[in-house]
């Protein structure tokens, strides 16, 4: 049997490896396997980077409303800002969706994971770039302060070989895969690994680094690294834990692979929307335009294939504190990339782009569709890798304070945003903008404060769970 008939006729009496690791309960295992340790290292450590890098935002919201607040050099808004930045980019959510891809992949392919050896030195090389990284921030060294690339060569090297010997390793383990076809998770995974490899050499080649060269391939590198490392491997992820949580086949396998090829097609050149009105050809900024509104069709496809696959599912989703966080981060998944879409048109880009209204753009992309995604996905794994629960009260503790803090973070951000556009199309003075702001701004210090409670809260389900796991194992 194939392993779309497998996915797409769940029976509670097949006895499918596929099959039983889609279960919404798991057969707790006696011992940790090698797999679920290499796993769990890499969730552990994830965690720490979030609560060392949300702390570090929490720390860069005080200082617009404190700006004396903690004046030694270390500690200068220039130099947390990219410290916050890399450690959630590299450090969180790059081991988090390793993490996951080392548990999907070899499950969708019905066989094991091609090297554990491989998967650890990966792991070892994405926490030395993100702890080497980090200290050269803090001493002032990085790259020019181009955004997510701020990290020196040598050290974002590191990152680099961790994803290509990740790659090599989930491709070996698909290319020796027991079930005939490729399921979509993987397709998107593998998808993400190539165009990641590709990005991040393009982007730290030397001859590259001049002038509006320079710009254009910014614009690329840093729209690729959150639209083609965490959100096309994400996505691929959600196709494997909807399923798997709900006990449901994906509404279509079709649509799924529509939304792949769409996503590689349309996210690939929409880069240079970042810098609309500015030196760089017109034509690259109009076809990145274009290629945005044909983001409508990926973003629209998976949606609704996630959306028909929940449906008349309520009973379990109010049940379960994870699909909370599935069901949460689809919405955003859809509100985010529509405002991504429409944002690019020159029209609203003149007003937004510039302004606090991207920057509530981008913490609901990463944090409201990666992060929410992510967690939802941990808590749903859990019990595989715990042979414990978690606590369900913390969970939606977990789940509130984020969401809320989230909703008050952004939505000051974008109407304090919106204001500030208008100011400067209004020709006033600048200085006006910022008195603007401050109210706004103290609401997203407030919001970031609720955020990192909640990964406080998060931390805590994590060490406890998997404290007891290994006194049992």
């Amino acid at each position: 049997m194939s392993q779309s008939e497998i996915i797409e006729r769940f029976n509670p009496e097949k006895e499918s490896p596929l099959y039983l690791d889609h279960r919404v309960t798991y057969p707790a295992p006696r011992r940790l396997t090698p797999k679920n340790q290499l796993v769990i290292a890499f969730i552990l450590t994830s965690v720490f980077w979030l609560v060392f890098g949300t702390l570090a935002g929490v720390l860069v919201s005080l200082k617009f409303i404190w700006p004396d607040f903690l004046e030694s050099s270390w500690l200068t808004f220039g130099r947390l800002r990219p410290i916050h930045t890399n450690t959630v980019f590299w450090g969180w959510a790059s081991l988090a969706i390793l993490a996951l891809g080392y548990h999907v992949v070899p499950v969708v392919s019905n066989t094991k994971i091609f090297s554990l050896r491989i998967g650890w030195i990966s792991f070892v090389l994405v926490n030395l770039t993100v702890l080497l990284g980090n200290i050269t921030l803090f001493y002032g060294l990085n790259n020019g302060m181009q955004e997510y690339r701020e990290y020196i060569w040598p050290i974002q090297g590191l990152f680099i070989l961790a994803v290509i010997l990740s790659t090599i390793n989930f491709y070996i383990t698909i290319v020796r895969r027991k079930v005939r076809e490729i399921y979509i998770s993987s397709w998107f995974i593998m998808g993400s690994c190539f165009w990641t490899i590709t990005f991040f050499i393009i982007s730290y080649l030397p001859f590259y680094q001049q002038g509006l060269g320079e710009t254009a391939i910014q614009g690329y590198y840093m729209h690729q690294a959150v639209g083609m490392w965490f959100m096309t491997f994400v996505l691929g992820l959600v196709y494997f834990y909807i399923p798997r949580m709900i006990d449901e086949a994906i509404y279509s396998h079709k649509l799924g692979m529509l939304a792949f090829w769409t996503q590689m097609v349309f996210y690939a050149m929409i880069g240079t929307h970042h810098f609309i009105f500015s030196p760089i050809p017109w034509w690259m900024q109009t076809s990145a335009i274009i290629f945005s509104i044909g983001m409508f069709v990926p973003v629209a496809a998976s949606t609704a294939n996630w959306t028909l696959t929940l449906w008349g599912h309520g009973k379990i989703i109010r049940h379960s504190p994870a699909l909370y966080f599935m069901v949460t981060g689809v919405a955003f998944y859809f509100v985010g990339s529509m405002q991504g879409s429409v944002e690019a048109l020159r029209h609203f880009n003149i007003m937004w782009h510039f302004t606090d209204f991207t920057i509530a753009h981008s913490h609901m992309t990463m944090y409201g569709i990666i992060s929410l995604f992510v967690w939802a996905m941990i808590y749903a794994m859990a019990p595989l890798l715990s042979q414990t629960e978690p606590n369900r009260r913390l969970i939606k503790w977990h789940f509130w304070l984020a969401f809320i803090g989230l909703l008050i973070y952004t939505i000051p951000l974008m109407i304090g945003g919106t204001l500030r556009g208008q100011s400067w199309m209004a020709n006033e003075p600048f200085l006006h903008s910022v008195t603007l702001m401050m109210p706004y701004w103290t609401w997203r210090a407030i919001g970031g404060l609720m955020m990192f409670s909640a990964h406080l809260v998060f931390a805590w389900i994590i060490f406890r769970m998997y404290k007891f796991n290994f006194k049992k194992s």
